[in-house]
């Protein structure tokens, strides 16, 4: 299953995370060297929820992050989930 938010869209991004090594000159050394970059994954906050949707008078199932959360709570479960082309 893909790592894909059902709201907001969020998906895992690929990004650098530099690498130094050597011990710093605070600490008695020379510096902390930049030596490579490495590739990393940062993925997005999921969760499975059951989401009760009182204008249908069901619960829908939906994978979503915690920042689609709070926009459910700010704006309705009905509202946000058509809007997302959901139901």
């Amino acid at each position: 299953m893909a790592k894909v938010c059902s709201i907001t869209g969020a998906h895992v991004r690929v990004g650098g995370k530099i690498h130094r090594s050597g011990l710093a000159k605070k600490k008695g050394g020379i510096g902390k060297n930049l030596v490579k970059t490495n590739k990393r994954t940062v993925s997005p906050n999921l969760r499975n929820k059951r989401i009760w949707v009182p204008e249908l008078g069901r619960y829908i199932r939906v994978r979503l992050t915690a920042r689609a959360l709070k926009t459910i709570d700010k704006n309705g479960a009905f509202k946000t989930l058509k809007k997302a082309g959901l139901i």
